[in-house]
């Protein structure tokens, strides 16, 4: 079995805007940055990838790749989204930094086993802090064989 995820990453428009609202509104430290003038198959290219630690050491990660076209737009929850597992002082902080910048915030959503908080990043992206409700460990333990069965 894979370990764990390392990093996924995305496409943004501006990696500093991005760094901003992943650091100073979900709280997101940038890890590290790599500029890129080469594809490993010697392709020539003007890029950016930015990498941001979880608490976990996981990294979501961010490629601003100048002129290369990309179809930039609010993503519908359902077509994709990013859920990060935090707790409650970390989304009253992060309400508090996107409320001071006018950002869309949707929540709490109490799904039982979790409860979240709606987030859009600069890029379209759909961001989710979830908070573990006491229902989570119970939930954890039998989803598996529930899911099986639907």
């Amino acid at each position: 079995m894979t370990a764990r995820l390392h990093h996924m990453a995305f496409r943004c428009r501006d990696t500093e805007e991005t760094r901003a609202f992943y650091e100073e509104v979900i709280g997101i430290p940038l890890a590290a940055a790599l500029p890129l003038e080469a594809t490993k198959t010697g392709r020539p290219v003007k890029a950016m990838h930015a990498f941001f630690r979880l608490k976990d050491g996981s990294h979501i990660a961010f490629f601003e790749v100048q002129g290369s076209p990309f179809a930039f737009k609010e993503q519908h929850d359902f077509d994709l989204h990013l859920a990060l597992e935090a707790d409650e002082a970390d989304v009253e902080r992060a309400v508090a930094a996107a409320k001071a910048r006018g950002l869309e915030i949707r929540g709490p959503s109490d799904h039982g086993f979790i409860r979240s908080t709606y987030f859009r990043d600069p890029n379209g992206y759909v961001v989710e802090l979830a908070v573990k409700t006491p229902a989570h460990a119970a939930w954890a333990e039998e989803a598996p064989t529930v899911a099986r069965q639907l």
